[in-house]
Order: C-alpha cells, then sequence, then structure tokens
C-alpha cells in the first residue's frame, strides 16, 4: 500500500489512503471528541467512566481517531495509555493512527473546560505570567518544553495557545491569554508556535502542531460573559476594533500555525452573520481562509452540534444563533463555513447521512480529509512516531532541568507593584495567610498571631461572583473587587502589620484600598509560595510587567468598551507597570 511508503511525498501518500476509504471511515476522521486515560494506564471501557464513549467504541465502530485528553495520571501510565490507543487504531482496516490533543497543562490553572493542573510535568506560569515578562526567548523555550514533555506521552496537538486579547476584564478566560496588547501578543505566539515545532523550522515528527484558538478573537464579550454558556454568547466591538483582535491570528498564519479553532461566540453589530464562529462562512472562509490565506484544519471549538451532559448537568448545544436547525443541519452549516473537524462530538453517522441524502457532496468531504491526513503523515504518526516508550516518558516528563526552568519563569513573571520595603533582609517574625507555614520556614520565625509579627504575607485571589452549576463554577468571572466584608478583615490585618500582598491575576483585580495600604504589592500569574518568599526576599529578582491594566473602579470597568484595549485614562497601575530592585 502506496501510504504505508514513507519515501513518498506526502501528497501522494494521502491520494492513494483517501481512495481506499469508505464514507464511513472519512467521516470518523471529521469528529475530535474527549478520551480520558485511565490512571493505572489502562483503557477505560465502562461507559459511565468515560466522558464521551470508551475508546474502543469509537476507534473500532465509529473509526474516529482524532482525540483530546482529558485528565492525567503519570508519564508512564499516560505513554502506555496512548500506545494501547494506537494498537487500537493499527488493528483498524486500514490503521490509521491516533491522534492525541491536550489543552494547557503546565501551569497552575485547574478548570476541565480549559486547562489541567500540570501533574507529573514541569510547572510554569500562567500564559499571563510569560506575557508579563516579555520575552519571546522564555516563551519559545516554554513551549520547547511543552513539545517535548507532550511527545514523550504522544501528546501531538496542542489545544494553545490562546490568541484571545484580554480587553474585557470581567472575561473569565483571561489568564490563558497574553494580555490585552494585540502586538505583544502577536510576537510571543510567534515565539510559541516556534517553540512547538521545534528544530527544522516546519511541522515534523519531532513537532507538536499548534491550534492556535479562539478565531477571530474571544475576549470582547458582552459583559464579560463566557460563550460556554448561553448567557454569553455575544461578542459585541463598540470601538470598532475587530480587526485589532484578528492581528494575533494574522501572525501566527504568518509564522506557519496549522490549525485554528474559532470560537462559540456570535458577533453582534457587525457587518457579519449572527451565529457562532463556527457557523459562519464569512469568517471561517472569508477572512481566515481567503483573506489570511490560511489552508490547514480549522475544528470547531467542543460540543457545537448537540446537546451533552457535563459533570453531570445538562448544557445546550453551543449552536449561537442557529439553535433551530437540527443537529445535522448544524453540521452542514458549518461545513459549508469551511470548518474540518468537530470539537467535543462522536456522531459521524450524520455526515454519512447528510451524503446519502444528497445534502452533501463527499467531495466536500475529501477535501478536511486531506488536511487531516497531511496533518499525522507531517507529524510522523503513520512511521517513527506512532509509538512511545514508557521508559524515555518516566525520563523525560518533569525532569530536573525543565522543572528549574519552570521554577524560574516562576520567579521572573511576579510583577512587582509597590516595592515599600522590598526585597526583606533578615530574619524577621512572619503572619502569613494563604500562604504554607512550611515554606516559609526557611525565611524567618512563622507566628500565629499578627499582634506577635514584624510582617505578614498576604497571598490573595482575583475576587469574583460565583457562579451556579458543577461545570460554570470554574469559570471566575463578574466582579473584580472584594466584598465589603471580605476588604474590611484585609484591611484590618494591612492597619495591624505591616503587609506584604500577593494576589494572582488571573483577571485585573480592582484593589485600590489595597494597594494604598499595603506595605508592599506583588502581583501573580502562577507562581508557588516558595518563588514569591524568594522574591520578597531577595533570593530572585522580579521581572514582570503588567500585560493589562489595573481598573481603578468596577464603575470604570463597567463604562469600558469590551473590545478596546488599555481604555481606562487613569488606572490604579498602567499596562506595563513594573517596578525592579535596585542592583546591588
Amino acid at each position: 500500500m502506496h501510504y504505508r511508503d514513507r519515501r513518498l511525498p506526502v501528497p501522494e501518500r494521502v491520494e492513494d489512503l483517501l481512495d481506499r476509504m469508505t464514507l464511513e471511515e472519512k467521516a470518523g476522521l471529521l469528529f475530535h471528541t474527549i478520551v480520558t486515560p485511565g490512571t493505572d494506564g489502562s483503557l477505560v471501557d465502562d461507559p459511565a467512566q468515560a466522558p464521551a464513549a470508551p475508546a474502543r467504541t469509537m476507534i473500532g465502530d465509529l473509526a474516529m481517531n482524532h482525540f483530546n485528553v482529558l485528565g492525567s495520571a503519570g508519564a508512564r501510565q499516560m505513554a502506555r495509555w496512548h500506545n494501547r490507543l494506537q494498537e487500537l487504531a493499527e488493528n483498524t482496516r486500514l490503521g490509521i493512527p491516533v491522534t492525541l490533543s491536550t489543552d494547557p497543562r503546565h501551569s497552575f490553572t485547574d478548570n476541565p473546560g480549559t486547562a489541567m493542573l500540570s501533574g507529573a510535568f514541569s510547572q510554569w506560569p500562567e500564559t499571563l505570567g510569560l506575557a508579563a515578562v516579555q520575552d519571546t526567548d522564555l516563551v519559545r523555550s516554554h513551549a520547547d518544553t511543552v513539545r517535548r514533555e507532550y511527545l514523550a506521552v504522544g501528546l501531538r496537538v496542542a489545544l494553545h495557545p490562546q490568541l484571545d486579547l484580554a480587553t474585557e476584564p470581567r472575561w473569565s478566560r483571561i489568564s490563558g491569554t497574553f494580555g490585552e496588547d494585540a502586538d505583544l501578543t502577536a510576537r510571543l505566539a510567534t515565539a510559541y508556535i516556534e517553540g512547538l515545532r521545534g528544530p527544522g523550522g516546519t511541522l515534523g515528527p519531532d513537532s507538536v502542531a499548534a491550534m492556535v484558538k479562539h478565531f477571530p478573537g474571544g475576549g470582547p464579550q458582552k459583559d464579560g460573559e463566557d460563550p460556554h454558556f448561553p448567557h454569553g454568547q455575544e461578542q459585541v466591538y463598540p470601538g470598532g476594533r475587530f480587526d485589532y483582535h484578528l492581528r494575533p491570528f494574522e501572525a501566527a498564519v504568518a509564522a506557519g500555525a496549522t490549525q485554528v479553532m474559532p470560537y462559540y461566540g456570535k458577533p453582534v453589530g457587525t457587518p457579519y452573520e449572527e451565529v457562532g464562529f463556527g457557523f459562519n462562512r464569512d469568517v471561517v472562509t472569508g477572512l481566515l481562509r481567503e483573506r489570511l490565506g490560511f489552508d490547514g484544519i480549522v475544528c470547531t471549538d467542543w460540543a457545537i452540534v448537540n446537546d451533552h451532559p457535563i459533570m453531570g448537568e445538562p448544557h445546550p448545544a453551543r449552536a449561537w444563533g442557529v439553535e433551530h436547525l437540527s443537529p445535522a443541519e448544524r453540521v452542514l452549516k458549518a461545513l459549508h463555513a469551511g470548518v474540518d473537524q468537530f470539537g467535543g462530538e462522536h456522531c459521524p453517522d450524520l455526515v454519512v447521512e447528510l451524503v446519502a441524502s444528497g445534502r452533501l457532496a463527499e467531495s466536500r468531504i475529501d477535501a478536511s480529509v486531506r488536511r487531516l491526513l497531511a496533518e499525522k503523515f507531517r507529524l510522523g504518526l503513520f512511521d517513527e512516531r506512532r509509538y512511545v516508550d514508557p521508559d524515555a516518558a518516566e525520563e523525560t516528563v518533569g525532569r530536573s532541568d525543565f522543572r528549574a526552568a519552570g521554577a524560574a519563569a516562576q520567579r521572573r513573571s511576579l510583577t512587582l507593584l509597590k516595592p515599600g520595603p522590598l526585597p526583606l533582609t533578615g530574619r524577621p517574625r512572619l503572619y502569613l495567610e494563604g500562604v504554607d507555614p512550611a515554606a516559609a520556614a526557611p525565611y524567618g520565625q512563622v507566628v500565629a498571631d499578627p499582634a506577635d509579627a514584624d510582617l505578614a504575607v498576604l497571598r490573595l485571589g482575583t475576587p469574583y461572583d460565583p457562579r451556579p452549576g458543577r461545570f460554570e463554577a470554574f469559570f471566575h468571572t463578574g466582579r473584580l473587587d472584594f466584598p465589603e466584608d471580605r476588604l474590611k478583615e484585609i484591611l484590618v490585618l494591612l492597619d495591624a502589620v505591616p503587609t506584604v500582598v500577593a494576589i494572582h491575576l488571573e483577571r485585573p483585580a480592582v484593589i485600590p484600598e489595597i494597594a494604598d495600604r499595603s506595605a508592599a504589592l506583588l502581583a501573580a500569574f502562577g507562581a508557588d509560595d516558595t518563588a514569591l518568599l524568594d522574591v520578597i526576599f531577595g533570593r530572585a529578582r522580579p521581572e514582570g510587567q503588567l500585560p493589562f491594566q489595573l481598573p481603578r473602579s468596577m464603575q470604570e470597568v463597567r463604562a469600558g468598551r469590551p473590545d478596546v484595549p488599555q481604555e481606562s485614562a487613569d488606572p490604579l497601575f498602567p499596562h506595563g507597570h513594573g517596578l525592579r530592585y535596585p542592583r546591588p
């Protein structure tokens, strides 16, 4: 079979394989849903434990071979599980290998809808933290480490970087962005894609493909709500900055990104059809394919076709603007819009039905299958990269130098907003809130009462409005200022003892009183207690600069235009603010 001959050029291998495929096998390639590894490296065969369907069913019965890995295990176990999936795939009629993708898993975020804790992988700052350092070499190095750790366990598509712009401060997805500046995001996105691609300059067997998201730029969400949910489906552009949000994607396409994910949102008040971007022909074909010249894979965000349960709760399909269409009609509209693949679904029967009924030409399916097969060939999945070595996986994932690099980046990303007495010297008596006493013990004497302390260290998170529902509770949105009772508690401490405040900015918090009455103020974007204490005590130097403005009030936030960056004329701290310690 010619498609198995690695000496032949990729286009020739693709055409040979395409000619051998049934319609059902082609349809299977168009779906890219969730699969979970067993913690011991086994396949999850119990349908009740599988988030979609058991892998054996999807590979063997539905001819699917693209999966998004939800959950984690040890490196050795993940490698073994990957190899078991590939064995299942190799024993199908044509032996088309599996492609595994993942959301980010190298930081601190734990949200099953957006990212996972690092676990066995090296731990780095959030994407915002990388943006705070503003160093393309650091971003490239980070992405190269991600590439090597992903390769070791068989993860071949990164569902990142996230190139949305943080222009609406209340939006829950800001921690995964590079901030609100389009040009900085474009530069860092280019470095990120280069790091994932690895040596050689083109996508190959040693690469991880980047699926950049969310085209044409999530972020300008009405009232800061997220389009995972019906109340967040509208993207609005009252400032007329649609093209500003497009800039990072122009850079990503120029940098050679091979996969793109449109967002769930629908544009409101623009020249484009008011339907979700995955259904939007003017956006996917007109903007992405024709204007930007992108000819790679377009994969929809997860579950835009069918209603589905998440964590035991019912959720509607994110078919915003086309709720009236049947699932088959939604598939047809998305394919006519120019998408190649459906994320979070396992319903290839709908594609077969559309072709059989004459509503969809098989040649349209072939166009997408060519793109999807070509990516597998380029990634070496038919050849040397089908299987991974569990021993090498265990040696590579979380390797000491990778962990050290991530720890150093955490320290660099800390952002000094107000220096006060920093860096500290000596061994002061420390009162702690939000800091592990065991981590602080090497730096000073930990005391239980602020009255006995020379200094307090207080770690805070960005405020938010708790939301109902198990899934939506993970999406921190709404208010950015502390409730009155909590603010009073904080200020009592700040007035009782000089306090170093470190606030984790997953969004731009509103903290004017805290900034005024703290002894020192640091912004964190993913840093453990030891990294923070190293900076407080001068064992490491903060290098961060704010990747967004910090507003002075919620009134200012509510009055802002969701698509406009750096809109405040008098922010509490401006974009780019970040102080430095004096050189010794």
